[in-house]
């Protein structure tokens, strides 16, 4: 993987974020998990080779990204500038900073302007939950939360993994966030084709998560934040999530803006009571929303130099 473009995919992301028409790896990622699982649902009617069947399409899925990009790349390689596009152009497509910035930013001035049913319309397009009935203040905690959260999926395990196996691990771990977050559901439709996507998820996530943890938690004392309530409320809280992962990013969050996170909410008309994190300080506010987007940039160029000083990444670049 070449540094430079590598930089220069990751300065691309920043300007340009997601435009909805442009193509993009990830929705044909999701394209293809679209089909696999209609294919597998038609073979599989049982709960047990629904178990198999979802064990089935991680392998094809995820597989068979980790293979066509690396098609790409190896022919790609014959010529310098196309690898150099390459990878800055794939690279590009693997991180979600700037959209994550956009998504949050449309509930924000929605919320700024008062309409209800704008951010409420808004917020659904970047969260699970049931968002029809939120308040003003879940929905600004709902978007703070999505923001810590996707700190982790959208950016800093994009770049862990860029650096660990470049673009065609990277890509493959779009593969395997991208099952998870549409099969990877504890709802009867998907608890069995689901179950090996959302374990799988879990392990992919598991050093960013921790990773995520120490980078915003010194970008909260970059920020003037409150970087010591990061870290431990970040360490305190790390397991007050169902996942092994999430909360790691949302409580270091919670504990730089003095804030609390968490709690019951609404997933498919089902009533999910998960455990609170943080501490209350204060009532969550507005500004909290464009904090959290300051946490991420800060915490995506601490990573960006963290993974770079790791890999002797700078010292090939001099």
């Amino acid at each position: 993987m070449m540094l430079s473009a590598l930089i220069a995919g990751y300065l691309l992301d920043l300007w340009l974020g997601d435009p909805p028409h442009w193509p993009h790896p990830v929705r044909w990622i999701g394209n293809a998990i679209t089909g696999v699982q209609r294919v597998i649902r038609l073979v599989c009617h049982s709960q047990r080779a629904l178990y198999v069947g979802g064990g089935a399409l991680w392998v094809v899925v995820v597989g068979g990204t980790w293979l066509s990009v690396s098609a790409v790349m190896a022919l790609l390689s014959f010529n310098p500038l196309a690898s150099w596009l390459g990878q800055a152009w794939l690279t590009y497509t693997l991180l979600a900073t700037r959209s994550l910035r956009d998504a949050a930013m449309a509930v924000y001035y929605a919320l700024r302007s008062d309409s209800l049913d704008a951010s409420r319309r808004q917020l659904s397009y970047i969260v699970g939950r049931d968002t029809q009935n939120l308040s003003r203040s879940q929905m600004m905690r709902a978007v703070v939360e999505t923001v810590a959260e996707n700190t982790v999926d959208g950016v800093i395990a994009p770049l862990f993994w860029l650096f660990v196996g470049g673009v065609p691990l990277a890509m493959a771990y779009k593969a395997v966030n991208t099952l998870d977050s549409m099969v990877g559901y504890r709802t009867p439709q998907y608890q069995a084709i689901g179950c090996v996507s959302a374990r799988m998820d879990d392990l992919a996530n598991w050093l960013p998560a921790r990773l995520g943890w120490a980078v915003l938690a010194l970008a909260a004392g970059l920020l003037g934040m409150d970087a010591r309530n990061a870290w431990r409320i970040g360490w305190r809280d790390r397991y007050q999530h169902k996942s092994p992962n999430c909360a790691w990013s949302e409580a270091t969050v919670a504990g730089a803006l003095g804030i609390q996170l968490g709690g019951p909410n609404d997933y498919f008309n089902m009533r999910v009571d998960k455990p609170w994190i943080g501490e209350p300080r204060r009532e969550i506010a507005l500004d909290d929303i464009t904090a959290s987007i300051r946490l991420m940039y800060v915490a995506s160029v601490l990573t960006l130099a963290v993974m770079c000083l790791l890999t002797g990444g700078l010292a090939g670049l001099i």
